[in-house]
Formats: structure tokens, C-alpha cells, sequence
């Protein structure tokens, strides 16, 4: 196997930057590499992918048509993802043909639950207790260490809730050890958190940093439906996220923005939940609350610019739009928000189709 490909020198204006993967992040993505003067190149097996109306070029193919990627490759200066489901085996291939941040090795990492898991107690983080099952058998030992509730947690491919199941006794942890189909997982204990933070920052090729205001987020049914900034985090926590975030970046030696979620306890702790190698919804906030949206810095740090400030010069509160509630876009278009629709098709329930953002005069965090 060649090794991954780097970048010799920034990314210039008139170039192209290629996204693996075309859902709404590749879609803003792309927007925010139009606004430095830079052309997007859109990968996805989705003939349908909201991304393609906004690029400048697209591919439409498998993830593992070898000779697609490798002609998507050829076509761009530097490469990211927009999910982490992107296969990891698609990631390493078209890192040796163009630089690809964040890296394929941070992207298989965070794919799976427990090698994340692990990587997080390695750098001294706080984490709820986990333990690896394989077998049935596995299952009902943790469940029996680890007490009631607990989760399990399948260790690939979970996202808005999927592949995850809350644990009350032994019995269901045989049931949802049925539903997954014997995947291996992970079996974690339940949080009783006082609300849920993540911290959305940027790490550049050159291993300079900044972070944006940690937002307070709220999930209904495993799917986000609003983010709040300022949170109601101290300024010690705030600092403490940020430090965890850093402490992240530089262990993976990671280029572009990343997002760490957190559980907030009751006694003011801050436990990492995951890791996410890419842009986030939570941080959708900053593209009207912030000079520099999270989409934009992404792009910066993978083309090799400079990072811009993650200020915010704005309250603001981000909701999602979600499934049937897009059908109401013209009434949303009325509320004094600022909106963004997906260009989705296909309205169905849990599905993100746009949201909107409503600002107010800035505040400091408390």
C-alpha cells in the first residue's frame, strides 16, 4: 500500500476541493468552498444526493468502484467526508492519490465504538463506563457488572439513535441482542445527565486550534431537534470542553473540524459520549451566528488556510426541521429565523430536512 498523500501547499482559489459523501454537510460544504473561490466535487452513491445541486462537479458511484474513486482522485487538490460511514477502505484508496483529511486512520477510529472508546480513556478523558460483548453470554455479564440501566451499543455504523438500545434488565439485554444480530458491541452505563453539550472545533494542517461556544443541545426521539448558544455551561467548563476537543485533535493528529459530544452531570462533570470526524448539526448555528461557520473553517483547514476566528457575534438558537414539518416551508419562511432546506426529496419521519436559526443580541456564557 503507497502511503497517504499530503499536501505540499495551500489549496488555491480556482481549485478543487472533493467531498466523499453527498448528504446536507456535503451540501454546505460545498457552499462554504464557493465562497473562498473554490470548486466542490461531490462523491456519493446516492443518485439523489442533495450536495450535487450545489457543486461544481459530481460523481455518481459505488464506494468501492476503484476505478471511479480513483478518477475522483485525480480530479482534486485535497479531499474530506461529510459522515463518518464513508468506508474506511474508500478513504485509504483515494489518500493515496490526494491528501484526504481528516485522515482515513481518524476516520476508521471513530467507526468504531470501541476503539473510540478506548482512544478516549488513553488520553486521560472521562467516558460513561463501557465494556466490550461479542456473545450473548458477554452481554448478560456486563449487564450484571455494569447494573441497570445500561446501553448497548452496536460498535459500527449508529447514528441519531440507530443501533443503540436503553437496557433495564437481563432479559432485555437479550432482546436487543437479538434485534442487532449478534453484532459486536459495546454495553455502556446509562448517564443520568443534567443536559448534553459538544464542543465543534477546528485543528489545522499546521496544528493551530480554536473552538466555537459549546452549544446546549436537546434530542427528541435520538434525533437532535435544537442547539442553544450560549449553553449553560461555566466559563470553567467551557475552557474544560475546549481542552478536551484539543486534547482530541492532537492525539489523532487531525486536520479539519471535529465535534465531541459531552454528557453534563448533576455534580458538573463532562463525560465524552463520541467523537464526530466532520462538521456537525449542532453546529449549524455558527453559518449565521459566527463570521467563520464550522463549514467554512473545515474547509480552510483542510485546504491548508489559515483557521478563521470561531467568535460568535450572536445568541442564537438552531432548530431542526424535521420530516412532515418541512412541508410547512412557507410558513417557516415567514418566522423571523434564517432557513436552510436541503433540496430532500423525500420527507420521512426522524429525517432532517433544513432548519432554521433565530438570533438574538449576544451574551456572555454565565
Amino acid at each position: 500500500m503507497s502511503a497517504a498523500k499530503r499536501l505540499s501547499r495551500p489549496v488555491a482559489p480556482g481549485s478543487t476541493i472533493g467531498i466523499l459523501g453527498g448528504g446536507q454537510l456535503g451540501r454546505m460544504l460545498a457552499l462554504a468552498a464557493a465562497r473562498l473561490g473554490l470548486k466542490a466535487h461531490v462523491y456519493c452513491d446516492e443518485d439523489d444526493a442533495p450536495a450535487f445541486d450545489v457543486c461544481h462537479a459530481h460523481t455518481f458511484a459505488r464506494y468501492d468502484d476503484e476505478r471511479s474513486l480513483a478518477h475522483f482522485a485525480g480530479a482534486c487538490e485535497a479531499i474530506t467526508f461529510e459522515f463518518e460511514n464513508v468506508p474506511a477502505q474508500a478513504a485509504s484508496f483515494v489518500a493515496e492519490r490526494a491528501p484526504l483529511n481528516p485522515g482515513a486512520g481518524a476516520l476508521a477510529l471513530t467507526q468504531d465504538r470501541l476503539a473510540e472508546k478506548n482512544f478516549l480513556v488513553s488520553l486521560g478523558l472521562q467516558t460513561p463506563a463501557f465494556t466490550a460483548v461479542s456473545s450473548p453470554e458477554e452481554a448478560r455479564a456486563a449487564f450484571g457488572a455494569i447494573g441497570a440501566p445500561a446501553v448497548l451499543k452496536t460498535r459500527r455504523f449508529g447514528y441519531d439513535g440507530k443501533g443503540q438500545a436503553k437496557i433495564a434488565s437481563a432479559d432485555g439485554v437479550m432482546a436487543a441482542w437479538t434485534v442487532f444480530e449478534d453484532a459486536p458491541s459495546i454495553l455502556e452505563a446509562f448517564v443520568d445527565f443534567e443536559f448534553e453539550a459538544s464542543i465543534i472545533a477546528a485543528r489545522g494542517q499546521d496544528g493551530d486550534f480554536v473552538a466555537y461556544d459549546p452549544p446546549q443541545n436537546v434530542h427528541e426521539n435520538h434525533v437532535l431537534r435544537r442547539s442553544r448558544v450560549p449553553s449553560p455551561l461555566s466559563a470553567a467548563q467551557v475552557a474544560q470542553a475546549k481542552t478536551i476537543a484539543r486534547r482530541v485533535a492532537d492525539g489523532l493528529d487531525y486536520a479539519g473540524v471535529l465535534t465531541v459530544e459531552l454528557f453534563v452531570t448533576k455534580d458538573g462533570a463532562l463525560l465524552v459520549n463520541e467523537i464526530a470526524p466532520r462538521v456537525h448539526n449542532s453546529g449549524h448555528w455558527t453559518i449565521d451566528a459566527c463570521l467563520v461557520s464550522q463549514f467554512e473553517q473545515h474547509i480552510r483547514a483542510i485546504a491548508g488556510w489559515p483557521l478563521g476566528s470561531p467568535e460568535r457575534h450572536a445568541d442564537a438558537v438552531m432548530e431542526n426541521i424535521i420530516g412532515e414539518e418541512a412541508a410547512d416551508w412557507h410558513k417557516l419562511a415567514e418566522s423571523c429565523g434564517a432557513l436552510h432546506l436541503y433540496g430532500k426529496k423525500v420527507r420521512r419521519t426522524g429525517r432532517k430536512m433544513g432548519h432554521i436559526t433565530r438570533l438574538g443580541p449576544k451574551t456572555a456564557a454565565r
